[in-house]
């Protein structure tokens, strides 16, 4: 009896996997270089998405990725991100993109006619609803991650903030209308003049950058399960 008792025990209370511990999420990441910066170290968004919340996940997101893309043989293998997507039992879809297109589309100037086709101002229409309606209609939660913003001191990317406001402002309409849909902005996570969080070209993430971004999503994911 006493051995019985034991054996309920070890089994019953000490967690074992598949009894008391829930699965660990399923997520899959899409997007540009912004998610596969810092990869050759194990350092990306992914990396740090998959050791923070000990899930599984899977990464389809290419460097230099855009939503507009007309090449039909490379668009298929991920620099087209419409088509990075992969049919899967994902609790989780995370997916960046946009800024590619902005800033080598149009040079962050002019860029209304670029802006239309990625997404409309009220978040219905455009390439990046269309993905998101696509991962949603497959039974995941998608979230949708900004970028990090210039910390000044010369980076490249320092005159496309209105640009990239205005992204944003259309993503979280977007995302107020499903509530199967969050946006991360990371607007406010770079102190101007800090260049911790990106890589020399201030601007892709530094590993600091990327662990400071998955640790936003992390939070929601958390609250969320």
């Amino acid at each position: 009896m006493r051995l019985l008792l034991l054996a309920l025990v070890l089994v019953l209370g000490t967690g074992t996997p598949g009894l008391t511990d829930p699965d660990p999420p399923r997520i899959l990441v899409m997007g540009d270089s912004f998610m596969t910066s810092n990869g050759s170290s194990q350092q990306s968004f992914s990396h740090a998405l998959r050791r923070g919340l000990n899930a599984f996940v899977k990464s389809t997101a290419v460097t230099g990725a855009m939503y507009v893309y007309r090449l039909p043989i490379t668009g298929v293998v991920g620099l087209n991100i419409t088509k990075q997507y992969r049919k899967g039992s994902w609790d989780y879809v995370v997916m960046n993109g946009g800024g590619n297109d902005l800033w080598l589309g149009c040079g962050c100037m002019r860029c209304a006619k670029r802006m239309a086709r990625l997404i409309s101002p009220d978040g219905t229409a455009g390439l990046i609803p269309d993905t998101v309606r696509q991962a949603r209609a497959g039974g995941a939660r998608v979230i949708y991650l900004g970028y990090l913003r210039s910390p000044g001191l010369g980076s490249p990317i320092e005159h496309c903030k209105d640009e990239g406001a205005a992204l944003e402002a259309r993503l979280r309409n977007m995302a107020r209308r499903d509530s199967g849909v969050s946006f991360v902005s990371l607007a406010d996570l770079v102190p101007q003049g800090d260049r911790s969080f990106h890589a020399l070209d201030l601007i892709h993430p530094s590993p600091k950058g990327s662990a400071a971004a998955a640790a936003r999503v992390i939070k929601l994911i958390q609250s969320l399960e």
